[in-house]
């Protein structure tokens, strides 16, 4: 295994989580490419099909359906089975491209539980664009168990995928 030039250790992207509150979680990230890129890398649900799942799991993100708008839905299927998804959906509550999304996230195997509120600042300068995942979840246990499900290994992952996908676009 080859070691990291001075280069690639600068420019390498950190994907960083911190537990901010019993309910909340922030994940922030920086990207090496413009502000629309990213948000369009969110937003798009062809492009969203390229990183959104964690591929190096064997998940595939089957359906990706959405209509970004304030009071627009979306619903996104994942998994290793289309006839037995993951599922995620919600409804978007603010729509600002491309500085700004806030929707909710309902993980549907588990809806009693309730939504989290994630709001998605994108965030330019000198054309890199950093991203701050703020997630409210509706209880400590809800985000306890997020936590121990291993969504934090997952959205590390993904957010290395979107890495590479927005390198790809710039």
């Amino acid at each position: 295994m080859r070691e990291a030039t001075t280069s690639e250790r600068i420019t390498r992207n950190e994907t960083i989580v911190e537990r901010t509150s019993d309910r909340e979680l922030t994940v922030t990230r920086t990207f090496n490419a413009p502000a629309h890129i990213v948000f369009d890398a969110w937003t798009k649900p062809e492009l969203l099909k390229r990183w959104w799942a964690p591929k190096s799991f064997g998940v595939t993100l089957f359906e990706c359906a959405q209509d970004l708008r304030v009071g627009g839905a979306y619903r996104f299927a994942f998994g290793r089975d289309p006839k037995n998804p993951e599922v995620f959906s919600g409804r978007y509550l603010e729509v600002d491209p491309p500085s700004r999304l806030v929707f909710t996230q309902l993980y549907e195997r588990m809806s009693d539980i309730g939504d989290v509120v994630v709001t998605a600042a994108f965030e330019e300068s000198q054309g890199r664009t950093r991203l701050t995942l703020h997630q409210l979840f509706p209880s400590k246990e809800a985000l306890e168990g997020a936590l121990a499900s291993g969504m934090e290994r997952g959205m590390r992952v993904t957010l290395d995928q979107l890495d590479a996908l927005v390198a790809e676009m710039r």
